[in-house]
């Protein structure tokens, strides 16, 4: 739901942004619409939110909301500044107005935003489920910002504990909708066949659709007309079939036979190395140079030398220790991978060398260069400018709009500048990855070790916990979160030449339980956003006299060290102290008033459904004892499976809510998913794998024979060929049909690491 909510807040390339919380709501419930015709569920629709997330997350929301603010801030008064200059150039542009909306920091569990956010959803899934046929016979989940876990995970939670009910149908088709590059990962880590991942078509830059003023009025058709693709597993897991398929010179060791399955977990784990949202990815390892190509290479290539597969996840349950990951082998294929260091980081700095040298020789070419905008910064709603029906007494109101419009190209493009870092002059490389003595530069830089003791101590404490890390992602994408309070304690990572050692790291985890929603807000917002907090919170970070007010800094230091653009730098923030931090919330939760009180409760999920359905009678049977959790009865759910019970004191605004609608046709129940079940790394018994699409070579090496011979090509189930080549022409046409929509779903991707490049990128 994030992916919905976000461009419904602060919306790129539109001419009416939103201003008070009810246009956003109005627009989630068009998109929500929107999505919902395309796919048309038959079952389930899982409506998830981003609750609160595992310490380990919080590291990154944290940085990415100081980033936000401090771009804001930056945007602020470059928009200042030009405000004076049309003012003194005698250009009239449109005044600022503060809107609700202003603050997209505001999308974080326990805000007031949030909390109105899942009233108004409730609403809306009851009235769909009253007034919708489409809606009338399927049931919906709705899990809230109040039920901690980030959205995609509790969805992939619920996907993983449905393979485990009785009777489950594994010809059960799923759909989610997201852009994040990790639902890969999660819908991969399922081993469900029939998985698709309905995107939004990111267009680059200057292809966006431009909005014509004159027709702001009606904008409602602009939130949703945007072209979608799915990304379909079944045809990912062909691709990793054929770019995953050992060497010849690799034949696997021993009686080892090739098993798909482990291949596809072994990849998920080659992925989180490239780029995770828990660990800083390793220095020679960037996804856009091809890290996943290499490691994918070298996988392939070093097979029988590793000793065969790198993970066994079916043995996650059975095993309290590490078993899962034969970290031997994890060890010798991170040292592989490290010997092409040195090649990397001469490449990246010729490559770096030969931009510096560019840009010098088109310096003076000013208006043809863009800044190299990738990423725009501080330009979404940031001054919250809207297109007035009153215009200046002084001026014609078309001439103000023009103005404002010039203003804010000309605000975009000095961000844009502001934001390259080599156009300013400012870069810096003071590793020099490359030249000689790069690791103990690099280490002296970023950890401020000197002596070659420091360095193998420190080295030793990276190891431990990286290697802790890679472990806590693998069992959180196969089997939910293993800690709750477990986080990786640096801003940058090891290199895969220093994991010699990892095979002797001892990795136990300590299970803990989730934030408060007020404690992660105090955790990850900025002092900027302290409206966004409670009043008896908000002193704790901007008061001087604060016990933890070190943990909020006016001004931080950004690394961009070696780095091209201001983005793409780190924030060093002071990691968080749980201790101190929950010491100083605990005496302060007496002073909450009762709504602060309802939104800082963690909740669990609520399941919505007409008094038509099936599962109604079990429902009413139900005895009013809030605390008592039924199983449900499958054979009345459409095979799902799960808890549920009435609803208690945690659930009275569900039920205020959904009473006060008119002619109300609709149950709700507290739903909880079945627990202690391990996760099943295989394809279930009984599954139908659709055809494969990847029959090209075979195919046009057939229809290049079937040319040759002069046959003629009228559609007729007369046999062609004979032996493996026995194939009807109908079915030759039918391959070809399917090949040729294949090229146009998949824009004839040349190998599975660009795909998963280009998806991750954007």
């Amino acid at each position: 739901m994030n992916g919905i909510i976000h461009p419904c807040f602060h919306p790129e390339h539109h001419p009416c942004p939103p201003k008070t919380f009810e246009d956003v709501f109005n627009n989630i419930f068009l998109y929500i619409d929107h999505l919902f015709s395309i796919v048309r569920p038959r079952k389930l629709l899982y409506m998830a939110i981003d609750g609160v997330a595992p310490r380990a997350k919080m590291n990154q929301q944290r940085s990415r909301r100081f980033r936000t603010a401090k771009d804001r801030e930056i945007s602020e008064a470059e928009e200042d500044r030009l405000r004076i200059q049309f003012e003194r150039e005698g250009k009239p542009v449109l005044p600022k107005q503060e809107c609700e909306v202003e603050d997209s920091n505001v999308i974080t569990p326990g805000t007031e935003f949030m909390y109105k956010l899942s009233e108004a959803l409730r609403s809306y899934i009851s009235s769909r489920i009253n007034n919708d046929p489409g809606w009338k016979d399927i049931k919906v989940i709705l899990s809230d910002a109040n039920v901690p876990g980030e959205g995609e995970h509790k969805i992939m939670s619920f996907v993983r504990q449905q393979r485990r009910v009785a009777g489950y149908n594994p010809d059960t088709r799923h759909c989610i909708y997201g852009l994040d590059a990790d639902l890969i990962m999660l819908a991969l880590a399922t081993h469900e066949v029939h998985f698709s991942i309905m995107r939004e078509n990111v267009l680059p830059q200057g292809q966006q659709p431009v909005h014509e003023s004159s027709n702001m009025a009606n904008t409602s058709a602009l939130w949703v007309k945007k072209p979608y693709q799915f990304l379909h597993i079944w045809i990912l897991r062909e691709y990793l079939e054929l770019d995953m398929k050992i060497s010849d010179d690799s034949d696997p060791p021993g009686n080892l036979t090739i098993d798909l399955e482990r291949i596809v977990d072994d990849f998920i784990l080659m992925c989180f190395l490239v780029g995770n949202d828990f660990l800083p990815h390793m220095p020679s390892l960037e996804i856009h140079e091809g890290a996943l190509d290499l490691l994918m290479a070298v996988y392939k290539k070093e097979f029988k030398n590793l000793g065969g597969y790198l993970v066994d996840m079916s043995r996650l349950g059975e095993d309290k220790r590490t078993g899962y990951v034969k970290l031997c082998r994890v060890e010798k294929f991170f040292l592989l991978v490290g010997s092409y260091e040195e090649r990397i980081f001469k490449k990246r700095s010729e490559l770096r060398e030969s931009q510096l040298r560019k840009l010098c020789k088109y310096a003076n070419n000013q208006d043809d260069y863009n800044g190299g905008c990738i990423m725009e910064i501080g330009t979404k709603n940031s001054s919250c400018i809207f297109f007035s029906e009153k215009a200046s007494d002084n001026a014609d109101s078309s001439e103000i709009v023009e103005n404002t419009k010039e203003l804010n190209e000309k605000l975009k493009s000095n961000l844009c500048k502001h934001n390259d870092l080599y156009r300013k002059g400012n870069c810096t490389d003071k590793v020099r990855f490359g030249n000689a003595g790069w690791k103990q530069r690099y280490y002296k830089e970023k950890f401020s070790a000197e002596s070659s003791m420091d360095i193998e101590n420190l080295r030793r404490e990276l190891l431990a916990n990286y290697t802790k890390g890679i472990l806590w992602v693998l069992v959180y994408y196969y089997s939910g979160v293993p800690s709750w309070t477990w986080f990786y304690p640096y801003h940058y990572a090891p290199f895969a030449s220093d994991m010699k050692g990892l095979a002797q790291v001892r990795v136990k985890f300590e299970k803990g339980s989730p934030f408060k929603p007020f404690d992660q807000l105090l955790a990850v917002l900025p002092p900027r956003s302290a409206h966004a907090l409670p009043k008896v919170y908000q002193t704790l970070m901007t008061d001087e006299e604060s016990s933890i007010i070190d943990l909020y800094p006016s001004d931080f230091d950004i690394d961009t060290d070696g780095k091209r653009f201001q983005w793409q730098g780190i924030c060093k923030l002071p990691f968080i102290d749980e201790g101190r931090l929950l010491s100083e919330t605990k005496e302060l939760e007496k002073n909450f008033s009762e709504a602060e009180s309802e939104r800082n409760r963690n909740s669990i999920d609520q399941l919505y459904l007409g008094r038509t359905h099936k599962l109604a009678s079990q429902i009413f049977s139900l005895r009013p004892n809030p605390n008592e959790m039924v199983n449900i009865d499958t054979s009345l759910s459409d095979g799902i499976g799960g808890f549920i019970c009435l609803l208690n004191q945690y659930t009275e605004t569900v039920q205020r809510v959904v009473q006060n609608i008119e002619d109300d046709g609709i149950l709700c129940v507290c739903f909880e998913m079945i627990g202690g079940l391990m996760h099943i790394p295989c394809l279930l018994p009984g599954v139908n794998v659709p055809d494969k699409y990847f029959v090209c070579r075979q195919l046009l090496n057939l229809i290049s024979w079937i040319h040759n011979s002069g046959m003629k090509t009228r559609l007729t189930d007369q046999p062609i060929g004979c032996g493996r080549h026995w194939v009807t022409k109908k079915i030759i046409l039918l391959k070809l049909l399917q090949v040729s929509r294949l090229r146009q779903n998949m824009k004839a991707m040349v190998g599975l690491g660009d795909l998963l490049q280009n998806l991750a990128l954007r």
